[in-house]
C-alpha cells in the first residue's frame, strides 16, 4: 500500500467500538492523541497519575461532545503497585483495550529515586510500561487489531543504557538518563515486535517517536539549563502537540503499520513533520541488548511474559 503524504488525524479510519488506553493523557501528546482517537468513535481510557486533571480534560472534552467516549483512571507508572492495580481493575472491570499506548513520561529531572530504589526516568518511561503491557498482553491479543505503540525519541539514537550503574548513582546526567530511557523504549518496542512474531501473536508492536513538540515534559521536570533550552530558548522551534502526536496515532490506527516499524516526523532532522517510517538505531535492534534488557525488567518489575525469546 502507497502511503499518504502529509498524514493529518483526519485520516484516521472510523475507530468506533474500539478501546484505547493511552498513559499520560491528561496534557501535551498523550491529550493530543486520546482527542483524536475520540473524535473518530474509540473509546480511551486516560491512564494518568493525577485523576483531578484527567477530570477536567473530559470536562472539557464534554463541551465537544466527546466526554462521554473518555475514561479517567489513575496510573502512577513509577510504582509497581499502582500499575497492577490498574491492569487488575481493567480485567476485573471486563475492559478488553484494543491499542495499548504508553506515551507517558518524565524527562531530566535532578536524580531521583522511587520506592523501589530505582531511577526515576527509567522506571516510569521504560519499567511502568513494560510491566503494563506484559499485564495486559493477553487481554489485547483479543482484540481487534491490537497494537502496543511505544514512545520514543530520536535522542534514542545517541544513547546507551547504563547496565552497570541503572541508577546514576556513580555518575548521573538528567539527559544523559533521560536518553537512556528513550533508549529502553525503542529497545523494548523492538524486542517485543521480535517476540510477539516469534509467537505467533496478533498483537503488533510499534514505535513512533513526535520529533520536537511543545510539551509541559519540557518545563515540569527539568532544572537548570536542560529547561532553559527545552523550555524556553528554543521553543519556538517546537510544533504543537496535535502535530507532534500524529507519528503515534499513524502507529496506532493506520492499516499499513507493520510491527517493529518507528514512525516519526518526516522534517529536517526529524524535530517536525508529518508522520513516515524512520530508522531505528542498530543498538535498538541488537538481539543481545534486547535479551539483556528484557531479563533486567523481567527481575525489576516481577512481571514475566508467556512470550520464547526471540532468536
Amino acid at each position: 500500500m502507497t502511503r499518504q503524504k502529509h498524514w493529518t488525524a483526519d485520516r484516521i479510519p472510523d475507530q468506533e467500538g474500539r478501546v484505547f488506553v493511552v498513559t499520560g493523557a491528561n496534557s501535551g501528546l498523550g491529550l493530543a492523541t486520546a482527542r483524536a482517537l475520540a473524535r473518530k468513535g474509540a473509546q480511551v481510557i486516560l491512564a494518568v497519575r493525577d485523576e483531578v486533571k484527567g477530570q477536567r480534560v473530559i470536562a472539557q472534552a464534554a463541551a465537544d461532545g466527546q466526554g462521554a467516549r473518555l475514561e479517567v483512571r489513575r496510573l502512577d507508572l513509577a510504582d509497581p503497585d499502582s500499575v497492577r492495580a490498574f491492569a487488575d481493575r481493567l480485567r476485573s472491570d471486563g475492559v478488553r483495550p484494543d491499542v495499548l499506548v504508553n506515551n507517558a513520561g518524565v524527562m531530566a529531572p535532578p536524580r531521583t529515586l522511587t520506592a523501589q530504589g530505582h531511577e526515576v526516568q527509567f522506571a516510569a518511561n521504560h519499567l511502568g510500561h513494560f510491566a503494563l503491557t506484559g499485564l495486559l498482553l493477553d487481554r489485547l491479543a483479543e482484540g481487534d487489531d491490537p497494537r502496543v505503540v511505544t514512545v520514543t525519541s530520536a535522542n534514542h539514537r545517541k544513547a546507551e543504557i547504563f547496565f552497570d550503574d541503572p541508577t546514576g548513582e556513580r555518575r548521573y546526567s538528567p539527559m544523559g538518563y533521560y536518553n537512556q530511557s528513550k533508549l529502553a523504549n525503542a529497545v523494548f518496542g523492538w524486542e517485543l515486535h521480535r517476540r510477539l512474531s516469534a509467537a505467533g501473536s496478533p498483537v503488533r508492536s510499534v514505535l513512533a517517536h513526535p520529533g520536537y513538540t511543545a510539551t509541559n515534559l519540557q518545563t515540569a521536570a527539568p532544572v537548570g539549563m536542560v529547561k532553559f533550552l527545552f523550555g524556553r530558548l528554543l521553543l519556538p522551534l517546537a510544533q504543537a502537540p496535535d502535530q507532534g502526536a500524529l507519528p503515534q496515532l499513524y502507529a496506532a490506527t493506520a492499516a499499513d503499520v507493520r510491527g517493529g516499524e518507528l514512525f516519526g516526523p518526516d522534517g529536517m532532522a526529524e524535530l517536525r513533520g508529518w508522520p513516515r517510517p524512520v530508522e531505528l538505531a542498530p543498538r535498538a535492534t541488537d538481539p543481545a541488548t534486547g535479551s539483556r534488557l528484557w531479563e533486567l525488567s523481567e527481575e525489576l518489575t516481577g512481571v514475566r511474559y508467556a512470550l520464547p525469546a526471540a532468536v
